[in-house]
C-alpha cells in the first residue's frame, strides 16, 4: 500500500493537521497510518476546499491517500451515484488503488468498483450501471464501456464530482502507445472540467500535466493548487536509495544476473528485474527458473488472472524475485523489495525514475544496480542528468562477478538453461511446462 508506516502516537496528525474526519482518521489508525507524508499534508486541505490540484511526489510518498481521503470525506457528506473516477494506466496499480480505498471507507457502506482489461466486459457493465461510488479503472477498458455498453450502463458518469489521473504524466504523455486518445474518451462522458473537481498526481511533472494549470477556468473556481514535494532535489530518487552500475559483455548479461543475484548480500533480498521487452521478461523468468531461483513474472503477455497471481505470489514472499517489464514500475508498492536490476537499461530517464522507486519507499533503505553494455553508455548519462546524481560502480566486499562467472562451469549453467527455456517458449509451453495456445497480448 502507498503510505508510510509511522509510530504509535497519541495524536493523529490526519485529525490534528488536516482537519480530517473522525470516521477516517479511525480507519487510517487501523492501518498504522497516523502521520501525514509531505504530500498528503500540502493536498488533502486543498482538495477539500475544492481546488484542482496537480501534485508532484516521489514514488512512495503517498499520494494514493492523499487523493483517497479527500474524495472518501466529501462522499461521506453526499454519497450519490458515481462521486468519483479514478483513471490509472496499468491494471495492476488500478488493483491496488481499488483496495486500498476499500480498506480506508471500510467503515461506510462505500461501493467502489474497478474496471480494467482482461476480465469479463458484461459483468462489470451491470456493475457500472448499478452506480458505484468511486470507478477505478484504467482508460482503455473505461473507453471501451463508453463507446460499446450503452447510455444505461455509463449515463452515471455524468454526475461524477471528482476524477483523478494517477501517473498523470504516463497517462497525458503524446506519442505512440499513447493512452491520450482513450483519456480523453473518458472525460468526454465526464462533466465539463468547470463542473468537477480534477486531480492530478504523478512522480515526474512533465510539460503535459503542467499544462493543466494554465487551462481557461470558470469565473466561480479557485486556482490550480500546484505542489512539487521533494521532486526538485535528487530528481525524484530518495536519498535513502543507493544507484550503482555493473558493466557487463553484451553476450554474458544472463549469466553476471545470475552471479549478481546469488551473491552473499543479495542471495535472500527481495528482488524486482527490470526488462525493456515482455519476450525478454518471459525468457529470463524461465532461464531463473532453471537456475534454482524462485522467481515469477509481471508483463502484458500474461492473462490478467496470472498477473494477478504472480503478483500475489510475490508480495506474500512466496517467489523471491519478481521479472518484469514497464508494466510494474509505477506506483505498485511492495515494501519489502530492497534490490531492483534494471536488466535492459531503460531509454527514457523517467522509466528508470519510476523503476527504481519500488525500492527505498518510504524512508526505507534500497539499491538499484543497472547492467551497462558498451552500447548503454549514453542512456546512463541521461540518467544521472535526469536524477542529478552519479551511480556508483557495484561492489560487494570479496566479490568479483566477473571471476565467478569465468570460472565455475557458470556460462555453461546458464547457457544450458537459456537454451531450455528458449525451446520450452518455441513449444508453447507455460512456465510450468504445460502444453497451451501461443500467449498473445491482453488489453
Amino acid at each position: 500500500m502507498d503510505y508510510a508506516i509511522c509510530p504509535r502516537t497519541k495524536l493523529n496528525g490526519f485529525r490534528t493537521t488536516l482537519n480530517v474526519s473522525p470516521w477516517l482518521v479511525g480507519s487510517l489508525t487501523t492501518m498504522a497510518v497516523r502521520k501525514p507524508t509531505a504530500i498528503q499534508k500540502a493536498c488533502i486541505p486543498e482538495i477539500l476546499k475544492g481546488r484542482d490540484c496537480i501534485g508532484g511526489s516521489r514514488t512512495g510518498s503517498g499520494k494514493t491517500i492523499a487523493f483517497a481521503v479527500p474524495i472518501l470525506q466529501k462522499w461521506a457528506q453526499d454519497p450519490f451515484g458515481i462521486f468519483a473516477v479514478v483513471l490509472t494506466p496499468t491494471r495492476e496499480l488500478a488493483l491496488q488503488i481499488y483496495e486500498q480505498i476499500k480498506a480506508i471507507s471500510a467503515p461506510q457502506s462505500m461501493k467502489p468498483l474497478l474496471i480494467t482489461g482482461g476480465t469479463d466486459m458484461r459483468s462489470q457493465a451491470l456493475a457500472l450501471s448499478q452506480r458505484p461510488h468511486v470507478v477505478i479503472a484504467t482508460p482503455g477498458r473505461l473507453a471501451d464501456h463508453i463507446n460499446t455498453s450503452g447510455e444505461d450502463t455509463v449515463c452515471g458518469l455524468k454526475r461524477v464530482r471528482m476524477v483523478v489521473l494517477d501517473e498523470a504524466d504516463r497517462l497525458l504523455a503524446p506519442g505512440p502507445g499513447s493512452m491520450l486518445p482513450d483519456v480523453e474518451t473518458c472525460l468526454s462522458a465526464l462533466p465539463p472540467s468547470s463542473e468537477r473537481q480534477t486531480l492530478l498526481f504523478t512522480a515526474t511533472l512533465t510539460p503535459e500535466v503542467r499544462a493543466l494549470k494554465s487551462m481557461p477556468r470558470a469565473e466561480n473556481k479557485p486556482p490550480v493548487f500546484v505542489t512539487e514535494i521533494s521532486t526538485e532535489n535528487n530528481g525524484a530518487i530518495p536519498p535513502t536509495l543507493k544507484q550503482t552500475y555493473l558493466k557487463v559483455p553484451m553476450t554474458h548479461r544472463e549469466a553476471f544476473l545470475h552471479v549478481l543475484l546469488s551473491t552473499e548480500r543479495n542471495s535472500t533480498k527481495p528482488a524486482i528485474i527490470f526488462c525493456n521487452h515482455t519476450k525478454t521478461a518471459d525468457l529470463l523468468e524461465r532461464m531463473l527458473r532453471r537456475l534454482s531461483h524462485r522467481v515469477t513474472s509481471l508483463h502484458s503477455l500474461l492473462p490478467q488472472s496470472e498477473r494477478n497471481s504472480n503478483l500475489a505470489r510475490f508480495r506474500a514472499s512466496a517467489a523471491r524475485i519478481l521479472v518484469a517489464t514497464d508494466v510494474a514500475s509505477r506506483g505498485l508498492d511492495i515494501p519489502s523489495v530492497s534490490l531492483v536490476i534494471n536488466f535492459d537499461v531503460p531509454r527514457n530517464p523517467d522509466d528508470y525514475v519510476h523503476r527504481v522507486g519500488r525500492t527505498a519507499r518510504a524512508g526505507r533503505h534500497g539499491e538499484a544496480v543497472t547492467l551497462v553494455g558498451q552500447r548503454d553508455v549514453q542512456l546512463v548519462l541521461a540518467i544521472e542528468e535526469r536524477v542529478e546524481r552519479r551511480m556508483e560502480e557495484w561492489s560487494e566486499e570479496g566479490v568479483s562477478i566477473e571471476g565467478r562467472v569465468v570460472r565455475g562451469g557458470v556460462l555453461k549453467e546458464v547457457g544450458e538453461a537459456k537454451r531450455e527455456a528458449s525451446g520450452e517458449i518455441e513449444e508453447g509451453r507455460d512456465v510450468l511446462g504445460r502444453k497451451r495456445n501461443k500467449l498473445k497480448k491482453v488489453r
